[in-house]
């Protein structure tokens, strides 16, 4: 048998979750530190954040500064900052990343797989060619080749780069 090693995630793999004391995603941007909570940019109704527990290098998430559940909950100033944030959350990552394509995607709700639920994130998860490999298909395991401090630093970099219109 071939091993794989990576021990630099062992602080990532062994860590748990802090308990948190109500909403995962109000409690973090109420805190107030960006860089613990890997919140990488602010806008007027949504924030963009890293996902802790990525599926690929540079998996991010579009979340919603309010708390609710459904696209149709969302007011009109919300509905009008959704698409300008998600092309810059796009092009940050073709820019840090030069991804060959990016998943989006959501999920409203416990049996559609939300893994927070009741507060409406959209997950943005860049993808390679061949990217999907023995490790993920056999063992059942997702390889990270990049610490999350590192991808913040690099998406925080790109999206600081681009104008506030884009």
């Amino acid at each position: 048998m071939k091993h794989l090693y990576a021990p630099w995630r062992s602080v990532y793999l062994m860590s748990e979750v802090d308990a948190i004391d109500g909403c995962l995603f109000c409690v973090l941007p109420d805190e107030n530190d960006d860089r613990k909570n890997m919140i990488l940019e602010r806008g007027d109704n949504w924030y963009v954040i890293v996902n802790k527990y990525p599926y690929t290098t540079g998996h991010i998430m579009l979340t919603c500064n309010r708390h609710l559940d459904r696209f149709t909950d969302l007011d009109e100033g919300e509905r009008a900052d959704l698409p300008p944030m998600m092309s810059r959350c796009e092009r940050a990552l073709d820019e840090a990343y030069h991804p060959h394509g990016i998943n989006v995607g959501v999920n409203l709700g416990r049996s559609a797989g939300a893994g927070v639920e009741g507060h409406l994130h959209i997950h943005l998860v860049p993808r390679w060619d061949g990217d999907t490999n023995f490790m993920s298909t056999v063992g059942g395991t997702r390889v990270v080749s990049e610490d999350l401090n590192d991808t913040f630093e690099r998406l925080k970099k790109a999206l600081e780069s681009l104008p506030p219109e884009a």
